[in-house]
């Protein structure tokens, strides 16, 4: 096969790429050494920004459609064990509910789509089917890549049949690895992680163990309101337990002790680590079990080079506390998607590829760095002896816990400036600083119309979106009755054959939103630029586009 752009892995960050680059006009073979997208929940929260993306490619109502129904609770749910004392509530809105929580035009969760809980092997199959129906893109599963050769031109990658002795060799412009956290692209490249690694904390640090259970009548033995994420805080199985599809699947997942290891445990050691933080003999049918890490906030030392790059878990490593992972990986295909095109297509320069790196790896120690903070804060609160005692004493402790729990749950759940803070500052394809960055806060998100963010999102009367209105690729917004036509940037940009959409809004907030008449949003819906006129749109695109007139 000879092809643009070879992908190995089919997560969400392989199988998005495929789709960022496949809707461009770029070829793509992908592969993946998994018979099949993933059986177990794995991540189990897809944030807004990441269904902003989705929506974006037109597919965010079929994702919504998955997971959890739209009138199950998403309340965040705290016991001693589940069934037995309740020591707090964090309540959210059902899906059904939560595109109030949007619609505004004020506050900080404006934004074109609410997040969702849905776990990560319902998102995935929908990714698969997109890219395999994406002119230009071959997705193939069940093949592992084994070692790949770089030269000056291309990447000759050799896959092997996981299932078999049959080899196929790729030939590509460019070799992506989205091969997950023990990445042969990212070690063949001789690239390593830094930062911590598997932190050990009474809870969500060192070993856990992960089982994937059937147990329909849950709320009904256990008497207890459903939630989406229910928690367990005692002195001998600390637990927390996602509702996977809100008809009696769950993820739960609990911290080993030092006499317990995830080689020897079976069906029924998997059913009693669940029993034991339910309090009770509750039945259930074991669908998956394995161990797995906590504490770790890795981030690789690059993202690649040349000919050659990594994204996802191959670039960085999370504690799943703020369910940041799975999204930060599919903000790296989208940024990279285009990047690549560009590239492909002659339109940019070698700093625009480079930029992935800077850009991406900032967004990764922010996002890993943010998850460390969860993660000690629920992690290193640790159950008082008593706690589940039946008299005063255990009743006062119950409350301190749940007072402390509840205000960690409006911490780590309620994040708009985590899901919409991400900036690019500093990056060589971004003009300087041209005003006051909003501080960067989990809880508060204040949109600014400086470049290197996201741009500032606005409901229009019709029931529109103003982020559908933007291009696929480059948009051009003249905001104001008064506006410049940006005639030079749009005669450029046609010059350099880029796919610009040029529109104009009369709504005089989005003027002031955005601090200028003429704004330029990038293929990634990120503010590239903004001014008052467009008098050197050469020097203009050749920022955007990574372009050294010495090249």
């Amino acid at each position: 096969m000879n092809v643009d752009v070879a992908i190995a892995g089919g997560g969400p960050f392989g199988l998005m790429l495929a789709i960022e680059l496949g809707r461009r006009g770029v070829s793509v073979a992908l592969f993946d050494a998994k018979s099949s997208t993933a059986f177990n929940p794995q991540a189990n929260a897809t944030q807004a920004r990441t269904m902003e993306y989705y929506r974006r490619l037109g597919f965010a109502d079929e994702i919504r459609a998955l997971g959890l129904p739209s009138d199950y609770p998403t309340d965040i749910a705290y016991f001693t064990r589940f069934a037995d004392y309740e020591l707090g509530r964090f309540q959210l809105p059902a899906s059904r509910d939560a595109k109030a929580m949007v619609s505004s035009n004020e506050g900080s969760w404006s934004a074109s789509e609410a997040p969702h809980r849905v776990s990560q092997k319902f998102v995935e199959p929908v990714l698969r089917r997109h890219a395999e129906n994406t002119p230009g893109v071959f997705v193939g599963f069940g093949w592992e890549l084994t070692r790949f050769e770089v030269d000056e031109n291309q990447v000759e990658c050799h896959f092997v049949a996981t299932c078999g002795l049959e080899e196929q060799k790729v030939t590509a412009k460019y070799l992506v690895g989205a091969d997950g956290a023990r990445s042969l692209v990212r070690r063949t490249l001789g690239i390593s992680y830094m930062g911590e690694h598997g932190v050990e904390r009474d809870f969500m640090g060192g070993r856990m163990y992960a089982v994937y259970l059937r147990c329909p009548h849950f709320y009904e033995f256990t008497k207890q309101a459903p939630a989406w994420m229910n928690w367990t805080f005692n002195e001998e199985r600390r637990a927390f337990m996602a509702a996977v599809d809100g008809r009696g699947e769950f993820a739960f997942h609990t911290q080993l002790h030092d006499d317990e290891s995830e080689e020897t445990l079976n069906d029924q050691d998997a059913k009693e680590l669940f029993q034991q933080a339910c309090g009770a003999e509750i039945d259930c049918e074991i669908l998956d079990h394995m161990g797995w890490t906590a504490g770790h906030a890795l981030v690789a030392s690059q993202f690649g080079s040349g000919r050659v790059w990594f994204g996802g878990d191959a670039a960085h490593l999370f504690t799943p506390a703020g369910g940041l992972g799975y999204n930060t990986a599919v903000e790296d295909a989208v940024n990279l998607g285009w990047k690549l095109a560009a590239t492909l297509k002659g339109q940019a320069g070698a700093t625009l590829l480079d930029s992935y790196e800077v850009e991406r790896q900032r967004s990764a120690l922010r996002n890993t760095s943010y998850a460390r903070t969860f993660a000690d804060s629920v992690g290193n609160y640790i159950p008082q002896s008593g706690i589940e005692n039946a008299g005063a004493v255990g009743a006062a402790l119950r409350e301190s816990a749940g007072t402390y729990l509840k205000d960690h749950a409006r911490r780590e759940f309620n994040i708009p400036g985590v899901t919409f803070g991400t900036r690019y500052d500093g990056s060589p394809v971004l003009p300087l600083i041209d005003g006051s960055v909003p501080e960067d806060r989990a809880n508060l998100y204040v949109p600014s119309g400086i470049p290197g963010g996201r741009p500032p999102h606005w409901w229009f009367s019709d029931g529109t979106s103003l982020f559908d209105h933007f291009g696929f690729n480059w948009t051009l917004l003249r905001l104001g009755n008064t506006a410049p036509t940006g005639e030079r940037l749009v005669d450029s940009a046609n010059l350099r054959g880029l796919d610009l959409k040029v529109i104009q809004f009369e709504e005089p907030r989005l003027e002031e939103l955005y601090g200028a008449p003429l704004v330029l949003i990038r293929p990634d819906q990120f503010i590239g630029w903004r001014g008052h006129n467009s008098i050197n749109p050469d020097a203009i695109w050749n920022l955007l586009l990574g372009v050294n007139n010495n090249q």
